[in-house]
């Protein structure tokens, strides 16, 4: 018997089997990041190796149930949304492929789901939304959740209002029919760091509506073909090293209402594409407080990447314009690496999204921000944009059963 493992990022490289291994126990070290040095105490230790920002501490199953999907069927035994049915949960995949929803899916609290045990290119979670509404306690990586215009109008690809203590970590959030991600009504302890936000689709277009919120922190996060809200910022938001492209309308966008709401705007890049206006961020109100600091922002689209330091008149003046701070509004800041905004460019492009394997979609939508200005589509609808594209179906028994016959 030999076996070759290796870990990186609590993902596991199998180079060669002679026995089929006990996937459950594979899936479970894969998880918790073997080798890691750290407590498992639910207020100690961070959700995994690199977690940060407001949500950095959520334990999601850890210590519950594992639950393997096995099916990409849209219900029943073996299936995404049977797994997530209950909490206290860790789910791992057994099966690459697309997930096509026939009715939006609850998710549950105290609840981790593993996209990165998937076999193959990962897991697509397509045709309506997933919701984490009212939920508490959620590790969410490496999947892909687009809704699609056969979803409900009012939706979003992910749907978050009154949740808690979460993380989302390199997922591609995409294809939301009002935004494609909803974080709204008294959430907080949130963070999303390394994902795709964006091909917002009819009838909004939008990125996220971020409304009543606390404790919120985007890091980066690339933002891209939305026609604005990128996001929408009302409540106390960290929003460092995001990387927004091809916005419609408007880039990231103010409160712009009689509530009091703070920003922490720190080494983001906004770079305009073929749809963009020259309003990269707007929207404000003197009861936006913001704290801004070395963003900068690429405007003349020649397929370079040439930007500019963004200067404090860039939010806008008078009525228009918010309440510039000289100090951190969002405190505590918990544990958010920051670099310069052409060092996160760089590590957008290469690690932002479901990117252990990026599908057709996301290799599409990166090569597009590579095109500094040149190509981008703000579209009305999936088709229009491309298409699911092809992802494998793939199984992991299969393959270790594949691999012992060898």
């Amino acid at each position: 018997m030999l076996v070759t493992v290796t870990v990186k990022d609590g993902v596991f490289s199998f180079v060669k089997f002679k026995l089929i291994l006990c996937l459950s126990l594979v899936l479970t070290f894969t998880f918790w990041n073997v080798g890691a040095a750290e407590s498992f105490e639910p207020s100690a230790a961070p959700a995994f190796s690199g977690a940060e920002g407001f949500g950095r501490f959520a334990s999601g199953g850890r210590g519950g149930e594992i639950i393997h999907v096995t099916t990409l069927d849209d219900s029943g035994v073996g299936s995404f949304r049977d797994a997530v049915s209950k909490p206290n949960r860790i789910v791992v995949f057994d099966v690459s492929g697309i997930i096509r929803l026939k009715s939006n899916v609850a998710v549950n609290s105290d609840i981790s789901l593993a996209g990165q045990t998937a076999p193959g290119e990962g897991v697509m979670i397509y045709g309506r939304s997933v919701s984490f509404s009212g939920q508490k306690n959620c590790v969410v990586r490496y999947l892909r959740f687009r809704e699609g215009i056969a979803g409900d109008k009012g939706k979003c690809s992910v749907n978050l209002s009154g949740g808690s203590d979460m993380i989302f970590d390199h997922c591609s959030i995409e294809w939301g029919r009002w935004d494609c991600l909803g974080l709204t009504q008294g959430s907080h302890d949130i963070t999303f760091q390394h994902c795709i936000i964006g091909e917002g689709i009819d009838p909004q277009r939008f990125g996220s509506l971020s409304d009543d919120v606390a404790n919120i922190t985007y890091s980066h996060n690339l933002w891209i073909n939305n026609q604005s809200r990128n996001p929408k910022a009302k409540g106390k938001i960290q929003y460092i090293n995001n990387v927004v492209y091809n916005w419609g309308v408007t880039g990231l966008v103010g409160g712009h209402s009689a509530a009091n709401h703070f920003l922490d705007a720190i080494g983001n890049y906004f770079i305009a594409g073929p749809n963009s206006s020259a309003r990269f961020t707007g929207e404000y109100k003197p009861t936006d407080h913001v704290f801004q600091k070395d963003n900068f922002t690429d405007m003349n689209k020649d397929g370079k990447l040439n930007g500019r330091l963004v200067v404090p008149d860039d939010f806008g003046k008078g009525d228009e314009a918010p309440t510039l701070e000289m100090n951190l509004n969002v405190a505590p800041q918990i544990a958010v690496k920051i670099e310069s905004a052409q060092a996160a460019l760089a590590h957008v492009l290469a690690a932002a999204g479901c990117s252990l394997h990026r599908d057709a979609v996301d290799a599409r939508l990166i090569d597009e921000v590579k095109s500094f200005g040149t190509r981008g589509k703000i579209s009305h609808d999936e088709m229009e944009a491309g298409g699911t594209g092809k992802l494998k179906e793939v199984h992991a028994l299969a393959n270790l059963k594949a691999l012992d016959a060898e």
